[in-house]
């Protein structure tokens, strides 16, 4: 059996890991790279393997930096199944929509620009279309069914509790009365968070696939704390009549935040402000939550039916058109603006921060992983002059971090996550992290368990396991 990395080797974004066995090449994940615009187009159209010879495809779950690139590969002669859990097929079907859509939008804007400058157009790298070819492959499964891929090549998903109908890919190889499991974790999530379960326990494996995005730090407790850190935000925007712009992903965290904002309100600690999310994506997404409450954890399920929908409230409001977009950009606070991407890669969020982020009185609160070179990163980094659609752009706004809010596992999740596979696999692969974190978590590891043997790929480097 071999292993290669196309994506998501001492990175964050792009996840590709292409399994090989004897007649058959599985491809976990196929992700978006995103960061700086001449390498997303050199690594998002050219995969770095070659997709006629891919069987099959198994989708961890369907955030972009995971599904994004699947439909560029009809186009390159993949004929094969995509296997995901039946909210992930729900969910990607959407968010693919919407990433064409978003790139062509994008690409419009930019191409404006660029033609005034004598550049080079740029396209997108696919389209609906493409979208619908992909979508035509995906197979739907239930989490633990045993799925045949191929001829002695089964594969199951199991809860990763990161996102809705997200799941960890368990991949079982039998040949001549030996098999070889190997576990790739997708991103795992935390315990006790709102919406979902609880990640569920990892199944045995010879070989684990393990993210690191958090790999070298602690979150901050979803306590007292955080809640003061978030009141004082709201009262902040009442004060100045200001705007909180937050770039979240339009599944999952767009979802919690509602959630949490709501808890304030009801627990008397703030009074509420105008939030609009502006994602029609998002809204989209809200409904699939709706469809899958099989996902749920208890006490929202309980919330369900005690409260009916807890997603609504009369000061939230959904935007859909352009225009009313558009119109935000305009309008005084105080108002909390959540718009996609997370990464502020792409998207209505692009276009609020150019309006927003030069008044010193509004405040853009970053809840998510930031991957190298994005926007986002340059955010947090507290850059003063960032490039907004290749414009140097003054930042006079402030910028506050929620990691607590983050969906991922930090490092003790991590590590609590290897400890409990039983027994230990013997061999690791770190990945879906920067080679900082990457190399933190697998140091951790291999000093907790020093008989496995941890590896931290490089990208485009295979491996025989």
């Amino acid at each position: 059996m071999k292993l290669s990395f196309h994506g998501a080797a001492r990175s964050v974004t792009g996840s590709r890991h292409l399994l090989e066995v004897p007649g058959f090449r599985l491809l976990l994940d196929c992700g978006m790279f995103q960061g700086r615009r001449d390498e997303a187009v050199r690594r998002n159209r050219h995969l770095g393997f070659d997709p006629k010879a891919v069987g099959a495809v198994l989708l961890s779950h369907a955030h972009i930096d995971h599904s994004g690139a699947l439909p560029v590969l009809p186009g390159q002669g993949f004929a094969g199944k995509v296997y995901l859990t039946r909210a992930t097929a729900d969910l990607a079907g959407i968010m693919l929509e919407d990433s064409a859509r978003v790139q062509e939008n994008d690409c419009r804007y930019v191409n404006k620009k660029e033609k005034r400058r004598g550049r080079i157009c740029i396209r997108p790298f696919y389209d609906s279309d493409d979208v619908r070819k992909v979508v035509k492959r995906f197979q739907g499964e239930r989490y633990g069914d045993q799925i045949k891929i191929a001829p002695r090549l089964t594969a199951s998903f199991h809860d990763a509790g990161h996102i809705l109908g997200s799941g960890a890919v368990r991949v079982k190889y039998t040949a001549r009365g030996n098999s070889t499991t190997v576990l790739f974790s997708g991103d795992l999530g935390r315990s006790h968070m709102p919406i979902l379960r609880d990640p569920e326990p990892p199944p045995p494996c010879d070989v684990l696939i393990l993210e690191s995005t958090y790999g070298d730090r602690l979150h901050e407790q979803l306590g007292e704390e955080m809640k003061k850190k978030a009141q004082d935000l709201i009262e902040h925007a009442r004060t100045h009549k200001s705007k909180i712009i937050v770039p979240a992903f339009a599944v999952g965290r767009t979802q919690e935040l509602v959630m949490r904002i709501k808890e304030l309100v009801g627990e008397g600690r703030v009074d509420p402000i105008p939030i609009y999310i502006d994602s029609p994506l998002a809204n989209k997404a809200t409904g699939i939550f709706k469809r899958h409450p099989e996902c749920y954890d208890e006490e929202t399920s309980k919330t369900f039916s005690d409260a009916g929908d807890v997603f609504a409230s009369r000061y939230i409001r959904f935007v859909s058109s352009p225009e009313e977009s558009k119109r935000l950009n305009a309008m005084r606070g105080p108002c909390v603006i959540i718009s996609s991407s997370g990464m502020c890669e792409g998207g209505r969020i692009v276009h609020h921060l150019k309006h927003a982020i030069q008044d010193e009185a509004n405040v853009i609160v970053i809840v998510g992983f930031q991957a190298e070179h994005t926007l986002g990163r340059k955010l947090i980094e507290g850059w003063d002059v960032v490039p907004i659609f290749g414009v140097p752009t003054p930042r006079r706004a402030q910028i506050v971090r929620f990691n607590g809010l983050s969906a991922h596992a930090d490092r003790n999740d991590l590590l609590a996550y290897v400890r409990a596979i039983d027994p230990l696999p013997g061999t690791i692969f770190i990945v879906h992290g920067e080679e900082k974190q990457a190399i933190s978590l697998g140091a951790a590891i291999q000093t907790e368990h020093p008989k496995i043997d941890v590896h931290i790929p490089h990208q485009g480097s295979t491996h025989e396991v």
